[in-house]
């Protein structure tokens, strides 16, 4: 089934030439069956790029969705326009009354900042509450899975000594996880981040279980059972040049960056770098999208509901 986005949105070419199937609103109306309501909060400042790599992972499922784009209320944008914004995304105070049956939650490149500091922190406080009521299911990724985990469990990140920047060996803990069906038992997954979670800091009592972690890099991702949510520290929705396009940025800062780990073939910034993640990518969000489709209400107005 193919995935219902924003017409005119520039990700919808790229998704088109990639054969992932996308349709119209008007075709979308003639089928008689509830699609599923995804949300995207996009807090990454390349909106676009950050857009496509969700959209292709979500829309690869055989299931109708319908993906709304959302983004901070109280947060002007200074790397993408307001009509933009305006054409292609909702405020989350327009959008805080709906239910959704899925809810990603991105990172931010705000990892060096304590979280009470962040300037949209209280909406951000806001809509994790908000999760709990309004979504069946929520997906974490990076600063969004540690933002989480302090606030719900009151977990603190542990800053590295030095930055995780490259394609990590990972292996999988806990196979028996819906959410891992098919998964192989090592796998290599992007990774770009400043912060570990200890597994030493998870309360006993958090019934947070470790569905991935690595030897290298620690922790990969958690199932949150309590608050119905998934949090992944890494990036499986990473395209081949992710990890290239943030190495070249931060040598033209002068931050006189470390090439990443793994990456690069024969370790070559040169040579085109080659993706040996994506059908875990694929797997992930169709296992974890397949759960939600399994188990979400049918009438959307019990989402969040104690019966639910």
């Amino acid at each position: 089934m193919p995935i219902r986005i924003p017409d005119h949105l520039p990700a919808r070419k790229t998704l088109e030439a990639e054969g992932i199937a996308v349709m119209d609103s008007t075709r979308a109306a003639r089928q008689d069956i509830r699609p599923l309501q995804i949300g995207l909060l996009n807090l990454m400042p390349n909106k676009e790029r950050t857009e496509t790599q969700f959209a292709r992972l979500i829309g690869a499922t055989p299931l109708q969705i319908d993906l709304t784009l959302v983004r901070i209320s109280d947060h002007k944008s200074k790397n993408t326009s307001e009509a933009y914004l305006a054409s292609f995304y909702e405020k989350w105070e327009d959008v805080r009354s709906r239910k959704f049956d899925g809810f990603v939650v991105t990172g931010a490149p705000i990892a060096h900042l304590p979280f009470e500091q962040v300037r949209y922190w209280p909406e951000m406080v806001d809509i994790l509450n908000w999760t709990q009521q309004h979504v069946h299911s929520t997906m974490f990724i990076c600063w969004g899975a540690q933002a989480a985990l302090h606030h719900f469990h009151g977990i603190s990140r542990k800053k590295r000594q030095q930055k995780a920047v490259g394609v990590y060996r990972h292996q999988t803990r806990a196979l028996a996880s819906p959410y891992l069906r098919g998964f192989s038992d090592d796998l290599a997954i992007p990774v770009s981040r400043s912060n570990d979670i200890d597994p030493a800091s998870l309360p006993a009592s958090s019934g947070l279980e470790i569905l991935i972690d690595s030897d290298e890099v620690g922790i990969c991702m958690l199932n949150d059972p309590k608050h119905r949510a998934l949090h992944m520290l890494n990036h499986l929705e990473y395209d081949n040049r992710s990890l290239d396009d943030e190495f070249r940025r931060d040598q033209k800062a002068g931050l006189n960056p470390d090439r990443p780990v793994g990456y690069y073939p024969d370790d070559d910034p040169q040579k085109e770098p080659e993706n040996r993640w994506r059908s875990h990518g694929f797997l992930l969000f169709q296992n974890w999208i397949n759960e939600i489709y399994q188990t979400t209400p049918f009438d959307a107005n019990r989402i969040g509901t104690a019966k639910s």
